[in-house]
């Protein structure tokens, strides 16, 4: 199988080989105790991100990384996000996604990143991230094993970095087969991440994976309700948990039995997500659902215009101390993509007011 050329690391020269390879090494040392990778032995974690009897649905915030005006990453305001995330009723967390920029991490940034929103939330809520980065299985397997040992719950598989886009399913099940022998009893997860391309897992490979037992999370990138709820038949009365990440979706996914939402949108006014996933269900509150789902759906052209800088923007007028800073997306926003984020964050006090929603800044 290609090798995905998605980050400096991940090019599948010698030169790129040895240098990931070399921070991996740099990670696992300075995270890990001597031997314990090879033995098997991972942190004690609670690896559910919820009870199976419990009916809540959940809003898991696909965290953005912050930056010093130098380019580095500012854990200072991770910390602040992470507060603001939970005093707006997150359930979890889900770091070093596409949202976080992981491509343009380095192997040791994306560990620190995980270590350091694991530390912050300190088992108040559970933290999931993305670790399938390597040239090659093996590869995969030992940045995941890292990743692991950062204290997160589970570690989060690219689908993409399985397969080719032309490759079968067939042969993408063979991988993933490979990988999970290659590491122990980790618990892990899926991202149907758009990059480097989008790979939406079917019923097929998704019955694969759920018949191993060891996937805790997914999340979903079909828009497709239907695939989505196949996939929640398949999942039912297992420990994996499907949540959406596409927000014109969210209702319906979620009274089809998702257990939450993972939408940039969240990034925003993650309030909001957190109102829909607790009455999203209840009677006495349809019309503000269906009036909260129309208002959301129709922002999200906005918000997604110039992400994740949008995103920093709009958190930097909240209150969270954001410097104007991506690797992703260096440009600056337009005139007008600053004019309708503008808009929008005069107009939220008044959704937050219909609501019930105490404004958070």
């Amino acid at each position: 199988m290609k090798e995905k050329k998605v980050s400096i690391e991940d090019q599948p020269s010698q030169t790129g080989r040895r240098r990931f390879m070399g921070q991996v090494a740099t990670a696992i040392t300075a995270t890990v105790l001597p031997g314990t990778l090879n033995a098997g032995i991972y942190p004690t974690t609670n690896h559910r991100l919820l009870s199976v009897s419990d009916p809540a649905k959940k809003f898991v915030p696909v965290m953005i990384t912050p930056y010093a005006p130098d380019g580095k990453i500012d854990f200072g305001t991770l910390s602040k996000l992470t507060d603001f995330y939970m005093e707006a009723g997150a359930s979890g967390f889900f770091a070093n996604c596409l949202s976080s920029e992981m491509y343009q991490l380095d192997a040791p940034e994306r560990l620190a990143l995980a270590r350091h929103v694991v530390k912050h939330v300190n088992g108040q809520l559970p933290v999931v991230a993305s670790g399938s980065f390597g040239n090659s299985i093996a590869e995969r397997s030992e940045f995941t094993k890292a990743m692991y040992h950062t204290g997160v719950n589970a570690v989060i598989l690219i689908s993409s970095h399985f397969a080719e886009r032309e490759e079968s399913d067939d042969t993408l099940i063979s991988h993933f087969d490979a990988f999970m022998k290659m590491t122990d009893n980790i618990p892990l997860g899926t991202y149907e991440c758009p990059s480097p391309y989008k790979r939406v897992l079917n019923a097929k490979v998704f019955s694969y994976l759920v018949s191993t037992g060891r996937l805790i999370y997914h999340k979903d990138t079909t828009l497709d309700t239907g695939l989505i709820a196949e996939k929640l038949e398949l999942a039912k009365n297992t420990r994996l948990e499907l949540y959406d990440a596409h927000t014109p979706n969210g209702t319906e996914s979620l009274k089809l039995g998702a257990r939450g939402i993972s939408a940039i949108a969240g990034n925003f006014y993650p309030e909001l997500f957190s109102w829909l996933c607790k009455n999203v269900n209840d009677p006495s509150k349809q019309e503000d659902v269906r009036w909260l789902q129309a208002g959301l759906t129709r922002m999200d052209s906005v918000i997604s215009s110039g992400y994740p800088m949008s995103a920093k923007y709009f958190l930097s007028k909240r209150g969270v101390p954001f410097n104007l800073v991506c690797r992703s997306n260096p440009n600056v926003l337009t005139t007008q993509q600053v004019t309708n984020l503008d808009n929008f964050y005069r107009d939220l006090p008044a959704w937050h007011e219909r609501l019930g929603i105490r404004m958070r800044s």
